[in-house]
């Protein structure tokens, strides 16, 4: 296994103090230097970003015509390998049955034992046949786990280091989706990845502020909080296994030493709670109950870093989050187990300018209502801000585990529906995307960049009236160009991390991240 890690693509791992500077320091300590506005880009008035779960580009793209799918690959795009580098026989079974406890409809562990080393059709009558109505497993997505799995842009350790077995290469005939047929509508772009490795609460994080949390509190109290802090090899971008862990995948998932939620430098890229709720942490005893426990090991430290959300203050740019079920979320109400809130997908609610009783966070985090309801209300009367995030309640995000492909599909379109008759409408730019791959194999190497990622390919669809129709953009962007558009459109400084990014791939040789304006026709 150790032989197979120098096979890793090696990132060396960035100063902290040069990161704090770039990444940490206040909004209010530094003046952004002002950007052209682009006057070309002023027929859009107001940007939607519909922030949807954990689905990598094949998994349900795959199939999609003039796309770069799963049509004619190559074995050695598809062959997965064991963790000592030997390609596997067959695929590592299921530890459990292929969907989840909470599933009624579950099928036998025996179905995914034995099954040829090549990605399969979840949902093919043949085989499986699981539909798009089924909760599969959420499938491990963490921040050395990915990168183990992309193996230095192979993608062929991902059943090794995968704690689901070959239910990873597993993919849906995405044609059955209303999504699928809004793509072909519009805009397919089959080269966006996701802006960090790993997982929902770091890519949500970067979205808004192109960087990596830092928990302070444990830089302050390392003992303490050692749990915390990942064990991780010579090369900076894998786990020290456990000398207990399996040899081969085909004899269970991995093990490590330890697998936390921060670097060694203390960068937060697994889950940490939000220090204010609502959070998956209750308050101090005694404590005031807007806040989390902050001694609690995984409340993470209050975030000082500038978001793109100052970014268009400063420019006046009118803006909100709005979250879906967030005020049921607040009042801790009893649909909360039913609706899977998740406080991880609330990236501003990290941030101390965001706290609770500052002006910011009434003006700009807002209850999106039960199944999206108070949002589809601002959508209809037409006071959408000129930019809004959309953030679906767990239920209805796609996210494995706990929602399915169907609901949440099903929830996107209607929502798409809402926008296209909106009196916005006819100045508007839809984005629907997703946060991460969610474990999900794609067979397309991601360009080398910097630390932080990109990580895998994932769906994204330009919705508009100068949306390019019935076409599939080849160009490569990832997580932060979203932030690039707005920069282009409303005359934005970049935030340091999106610079960054810029420089790590034209250093590394790639090309340079595109602002989606390719998926745009945009009039003259």
């Amino acid at each position: 296994m150790v032989t197979r890690m120098l096979r890793l693509r090696p990132i060396p791992l960035l100063a902290a103090a040069a990161l704090l500077a770039a990444c940490q320091s206040s909004p209010m300590a530094r003046k952004p230097a002002a950007a052209g506005r682009d006057a070309k880009l002023d027929a859009i008035q107001t940007i939607v970003v519909i922030y949807a779960e954990n689905r990598s580009f094949d998994q349900l793209y795959g199939m999609f015509p003039g796309a770069n799918g799963l049509q004619n690959l190559k074995p050695e795009q598809y062959l997965q390998r064991d963790r000592d580098g030997s390609v596997l026989k067959q695929l590592p079974p299921v530890p459990n049955a292929l969907t989840t406890a909470a599933d009624p409809k579950q099928i036998p562990t025996e179905a995914t034992r034995g099954h040829p080393n090549r990605p399969f059709a979840l949902d093919d009558p043949n085989g499986y046949g699981v539909s798009l109505d089924y909760r599969l497993h959420d499938l491990i997505h963490a921040f050395y786990n990915q990168q183990m799995q992309i193996d230095g842009g192979r993608n062929d350790l991902f059943a090794a280091y995968s704690d689901a077995g070959g239910e990873t290469m597993g993919h849906f005939d995405g044609s059955k989706m209303a999504l699928w047929k809004i793509a072909q509508k519009y805009t397919l772009a089959d080269n966006f990845f996701h802006g960090a490795f790993g997982s929902s609460f770091l890519n949500h994080q970067y979205l808004i502020c192109a960087c990596a949390p830092f928990d302070f509190k444990t830089k302050a109290d390392p003992k303490t909080y050692e749990a915390n802090i990942s064990i991780v090899n010579a090369d900076g971008v894998s786990l020290t296994p456990d000398p207990k862990s399996p040899a081969s995948a085909l004899d269970g998932p991995p093990k490590y030493l330890r697998y936390g939620n921060l670097t060694p430098d203390y960068y937060a890229v697994n889950t940490m709670q939000p220090p204010y709720q609502p959070s998956g942490n209750t308050a101090a005893k005694g404590g005031d109950a807007r806040f989390a426990d902050p001694d609690k090991r995984n409340t993470l430290s209050p975030q000082v870093a500038e978001t793109i959300g100052e970014r268009l203050d400063a420019a006046n740019v009118s803006w909100a989050w709005y979250a879906g079920a967030w005020q049921i979320a607040l009042d801790q109400g009893k649909e909360l187990s039913h609706i899977a809130f998740q406080y991880h997908h609330q990236p501003f609610n990290y941030y101390a300018n965001y706290a609770p009783g500052k002006p910011a966070r009434t003006e700009h985090l807002r209850d999106g209502g039960m199944d999206g309801a108070k949002l589809i209300a601002d959508i209809d009367a037409g006071r959408l801000p000129q930019v809004t995030f959309y953030k679906p309640q767990g239920n209805l995000n796609q996210h494995a585990g706990y929602a399915t492909v169907r609901a949440g599909d099903e929830h996107i379109a209607d929502v798409i529906a809402h926008l296209e008759k909106s009196p916005q409408w006819p100045h508007m730019v839809v984005i629907v995307t997703y946060d991460e791959n969610g474990g999900w194999w794609d067979h397309v190497a991601p360009p080398k960049g910097d630390r932080w990622g990109p990580g895998l390919r994932i769906p994204a669809i330009v919705v508009s009236p100068f949306a390019k129709r019935g076409y599939v953009d080849h160009t490569q962007y990832d997580t932060g160009s979203i932030q690039r558009l707005l920069n282009r459109r409303f005359g934005l400084a970049p935030l340091p991390g999106i610079e960054q990014r810029d420089a790590a791939l034209k250093a590394n040789g790639a090309a340079p991240m595109g602002d989606l304006t390719g998926a745009l026709d945009l009039p003259r």
